[in-house]
């Protein structure tokens, strides 16, 4: 019993020396652990919580829009911007207030709100639908250059029909009938077998420019 009695004060003996030497470190990496997971916690709370009031928001442009209230839909698509520009809710705000002017025929709103999409937003299919609508946009402004640059950007490959259908567009209003059939044709080529829809619009396009003389 003295011999288990040694051992065992041996231990606490080696326990508290261990302790007096490593104990600090230890208070150190728990204080450090529960530090990290606090401001995790509070970063998840802070994400949730802009996002609810980005999506609060975006109701209200979307309702502003269908009616119309082109004011209304500066006023939250500004305060989204601004306030929550992180969030998949800005480009989306962007996007219907983009829509909204270019209906209205405001153009270079609509133009400053697909532009500020095609750089900030996270989703790249989302950036490719808003830069081809920016150089649809370029299109009716007689902006050619402009819409050629963005139409020259890098973009997902299952977007390229689109790319070069809309660049054929651009070169057909400039009266560039050889270059319009090149972008048309290479759309056709791209465009997937199953589009019906899309490939049909392409080939009507290329028909109206006639035969290459």
């Amino acid at each position: 019993m003295a011999a288990y009695d040694l051992e065992e004060q041996e231990q606490l003996a080696a326990l508290k020396a261990w302790w007096q030497e490593n104990g600090g470190l230890v208070i150190t990496a728990i204080t450090l652990v529960l530090v990290v997971l606090a401001g995790w916690q509070g970063w998840n709370y802070y994400q949730r919580n802009q996002a609810v009031q980005a999506s609060n928001l975006y109701g209200v442009v979307q309702k502003a829009a269908g009616e119309g209230n082109l004011k209304l839909v500066n006023e939250n698509t500004g305060a989204i911007l601004e306030g929550y520009p992180r969030t998949a809710y800005a480009a989306m705000a962007a996007m219907v207030s983009a829509k909204a002017h270019f209906q209205a025929g405001d153009l270079k709103t609509a133009r400053a709100q697909l532009a500020w999409v095609t750089e900030n937003a996270k989703d790249e299919g989302l950036r490719d639908i808003a830069r081809l609508r920016l150089a649809s946009v370029m299109l009716d402004e007689k902006a050619y250059d402009d819409a050629l640059k963005e139409l020259d950007a890098t973009h997902g490959a299952g977007f390229d029909a689109l790319f070069l259908a809309a660049k054929g567009d651009v070169f057909a209003a400039q009266g560039k009938k050889d270059d319009a059939r090149g972008a048309y044709k290479n759309a056709l080529e791209k465009a997937d077998a199953k589009d019906a829809a899309l490939r049909g619009s392409i080939q009507l396009r290329l028909d109206a420019l006639g035969t290459a003389k």
